[in-house]
C-alpha cells in the first residue's frame, strides 16, 4: 500500500509540474528589453558625448553665458578755456528678473520701500512684465541706495535682482547754462540745446562683453571683451564761463526788477562771431525735474522773434551813406515832427526841426529815418538789410533756430519801407541783432556767428565800406551820453556806440498800447570794437518800458565785467578821470 501511495503522489507531482506555464520565454523576452534599454542608453551617452558635444555645450553655455553691453562715456562739453560744463557721472540702474523675483510681500515690500516706490507700483510692474526676464525697477539712483538694496538682497538670498552700470549727465552750472547746453533723457540722448545739436559727436559707442553669471543672473566672472566701449568726443564751446554768469545775473534781475515776461542777452566777439554768452530767462535747472511750464525750455535768443524798433535805425542810416547820396552832415528836415505816408502818418516825440544824420541817430527821429528810407531805392534799401542778416538764420546748428522775417520788396507799399527804417515790419532774433551790430563793430565785415570756439581764423564777408561802419560807430557813441536816449548805457572808461528800441508789440488787429519790447544793442570799446551784446526785456511792467531806461543798464554792468574779465585797454580815460573829480573820486 505504501508503495503504491508513493507512487501515485509522484505521477500527481509531474502531473502539476507539467500544467504549469512555462516562464523561459518572458525571462528571455525581460533580458532583452533590458539589454536594449541598456543599449541605447550607451548609445545616447555615445551620441551626446561625441556626436552631440558643440549642441551641449552651446546649450550649457546659453544658460551660464550671456552677452552684456557696457556703456559708454558720453562726450564732456566744456567751456572755452576748458571748464565743464556737461560731464557723465557713472550711475547704477536697479532691475529684475520677473519670472525669477518672488512676489512675496515679505520680499518686495522692503525692496520698494529702498527705491521709494509704491508698492502696489511694483506689484503692477512686475506682473505686467511677468512673462519677460528683464524689467528696470529705478533709473540711475544714487550709490547709496543702491549699496542698501544689495545689501539687503544678499542678505535675505533674494533672486532676481541686480544692478547694471549706467551715466548721468550732470550739469554743474545749473540753469546759468541751461539755454545753452540743454540736456538729455533717461537714455543719455540729447533733448535741447547742444546736447541735442551734437549728440552724435557727444555720443559714445557702447561696448560688450561675455560673462559668467549664476542662476539669479548675478555676473561672476568676466569672460572676454568683445568690443571696448568707445566714450564720446570732448565739444568745446565758445562760452565764457565768467561772462555767462555775469550776463545771466543782471539779466536775471532785470527781469524781476521790471517784472517782465521774459528777457534775453547775447555777447558777441566782435573779431570773429563766436558767442561768448547767451542767456535767457525764465530759465530752469537742467539737473532737475523736466516737467512743469511749457517753453521753458526754449532758447528765446534764436527762438524767439520780435519787431527790433529803433535799434535799426543806424542800418537805415549805414544803407544811406553806402547809397554815396548822403553824408553824415546831410540835413534832413523833420519839422514839423510828423510825415504822412499815404494815409499814414509817422511821429517823433517833438518837432526836431532840420537835423544832420548824427543827430537821427542821437535823438532816433522816426520822421527822418522814414524819409531817407524812402529817398533809396527799394531793392538796394532791402538788399543791404539783407546783406547784414536780417531775414538770414545765423546757421549755427542750434535747435529750433528761426530765420525771422524780412519781407520781400516786391510786396511792399510805400508806408512798408518807411516803417522798416525805424524796426516794424521785420521780425529778429537777438542773436540775428547781435550778428548785425557786430558788422558795424568789425568795420563792415559779417562773421558767421558760432557756439563753439573757433582755434583757426574766421573769413567773413565785407558788408559796407570800413569808413561806413566806422561813422555810424561814431554817431552811435552820442547816443550813451547824456544828450542821447541811453545814458544809463555807459561804461566808465570805455567809449560805447549803441542804440536803444522801444517797440510795441504786435497783436492781433495791430499793435497794443501798453505791451512793449525794450532793446539796448550795443559795442564797446567803441574806437576799436570787441564785444558786442545785444539785451532784449519783454513786458517790462514795472513803469519804465523805455529801451534806454530797462534794458541799457544791464549793457552797462555786464560790459563794464566783461571789459575788465578779459583785460580790454580803456579808450576814454579822459573822461573817466573828469567822471570821477565831478564825482570827488579824487579826493
Amino acid at each position: 500500500m505504501s508503495g503504491n501511495s508513493r507512487s501515485r503522489r509522484q505521477k500527481q507531482a509531474r502531473r502539476s509540474e507539467q500544467a504549469l506555464p512555462s516562464y523561459r520565454a518572458r525571462r528571455w523576452t525581460l533580458l532583452g528589453l533590458l539589454s536594449l534599454s541598456a543599449a541605447l542608453l550607451v548609445w545616447r551617452a555615445v551620441d551626446q558625448q561625441i556626436f552631440e558635444t558643440d549642441f551641449l555645450q552651446n546649450e550649457g553655455q546659453r544658460r551660464y553665458l550671456r552677452v552684456v553691453e557696457m556703456p559708454a562715456h558720453r562726450g564732456m562739453i566744456k567751456d572755452r578755456f576748458g571748464a565743464p560744463v556737461a560731464i557723465s557721472t557713472p550711475v547704477d540702474s536697479i532691475w529684475a528678473n520677473p519670472r525669477a523675483l518672488s512676489p512675496d510681500r515679505r520680499v518686495l515690500v522692503p525692496v520698494a520701500r529702498i527705491l521709494e516706490m509704491d508698492m502696489d507700483d511694483l506689484r503692477q510692474l512686475l506682473a505686467r512684465r511677468s512673462d519677460r526676464s528683464f524689467v528696470y525697477l529705478k533709473r540711475r539712483v544714487n550709490p547709496d541706495r543702491a549699496r542698501q538694496l544689495m545689501d539687503y538682497v544678499a542678505e535675505n538670498d533674494i533672486a532676481g535682482i541686480g544692478l547694471q552700470r549706467e551715466y548721468r549727465r550732470y550739469y554743474p552750472d545749473g540753469e546759468v547754462f541751461a539755454h545753452v547746453v540743454g540736456f538729455t533723457n533717461i537714455d543719455d540722448k540729447g533733448q535741447e540745446g547742444l546736447e541735442l545739436a551734437y549728440d552724435e559727436w557727444l555720443q559714445g559707442t557702447a561696448g560688450r562683453k561675455r560673462v559668467i553669471q549664476d542662476g539669479r543672473a548675478r555676473v561672476v566672472k568676466d569672460v572676454e571683451n568683445i568690443l571696448e566701449p568707445q566714450a564720446g568726443k570732448t565739444l568745446v564751446t565758445s562760452i565764457d564761463r565768467r561772462l555767462q554768469f555775469l550776463a545771466y545775473r543782471e539779466l536775471k534781475g532785470a527781469v524781476q526788477r521790471n517784472k517782465a515776461k521774459s528777457g534775453s542777452a547775447v555777447i558777441l566777439d566782435a573779431r570773429n562771431g563766436e558767442i561768448l554768452a547767451m542767456v535767457n530767462q525764465p530759465s530752469y535747472n537742467p539737473n532737475g525735474s523736466k516737467s512743469g511750464k511749457a517753453g521753458r525750455f526754449r532758447n528765446r535768443a534764436v527762438t524767439d522773434v520780435f519787431e527790433p524798433g529803433s535799434t535799426v535805425k543806424p542800418f537805415t542810416i549805414a544803407a544811406a551813406l553806402e547809397s554815396g547820396r548822403y553824408t553824415p552832415g546831410t540835413v534832413i528836415d523833420t519839422t514839423p515832427g510828423t510825415f504822412r505816408v499815404g494815409r499814414h502818418q509817422v511821429k517823433d516825440h517833438r518837432n526836431y526841426g532840420r537835423i544832420d544824420l548824427s543827430r537821427v541817430i542821437l535823438k532816433s527821429s522816426n520822421v527822418g529815418v522814414s524819409k531817407i528810407a524812402l529817398d533809396l531805392p527799394r531793392d538796394k534799401f532791402w538788399g543791404f538789410f539783407s546783406r547784414v542778416g536780417f531775414g538770414d538764420p545765423t546757421s549755427t546748428g542750434f535747435p529750433g533756430e528761426v530765420s525771422g522775417q524780412l519781407a520781400p520788396y516786391r510786396r511792399w507799399a510805400e508806408i512798408d519801407q518807411a516803417t522798416l527804417a525805424f524796426g516794424y515790419g521785420l521780425s529778429v532774433t537777438a542773436l540775428q541783432l547781435a550778428r548785425a551790430y557786430g558788422v558795424l563793430a568789425s568795420d563792415g565785415i559779417r562773421y558767421p556767428v558760432s557756439l563753439l570756439r573757433q582755434d583757426e581764423p574766421v573769413k567773413g564777408e565785407r558788408i559796407m565800406r570800413a569808413s561806413t561802419a566806422k561813422a555810424v560807430r561814431k554817431m552811435m557813441e552820442a547816443v550813451v551820453t547824456d544828450e542821447g536816449t541811453a545814458p544809463a548805457a555807459a561804461v566808465l572808461g570805455y567809449r560805447v556806440a549803441g542804440k536803444t528800441g522801444t517797440a510795441k508789440k504786435s497783436i492781433s488787429g495791430g499793435y497794443a498800447d501798453d505791451r512793449y519790447i525794450s532793446v539796448f544793442a550795443g559795442m564797446a570799446p567803441a574806437s576799436d570794437p570787441r564785444l558786442v551784446m545785444v539785451v532784449m526785456i519783454d513786458e517790462p511792467t514795472a513803469g519804465k518800458y523805455y529801451g534806454g531806461s530797462v534794458a541799457a543798464p544791464v549793457f552797462s554792468r555786464v560790459m563794464t565785467g566783461a571789459l575788465r574779465l578779459l583785460n580790454i585797454a580803456p579808450d576814454a580815460l579822459d573822461d573817466s578821470v573828469v567822471r570821477l573829480a565831478e564825482s570827488g573820486g579824487g579826493r
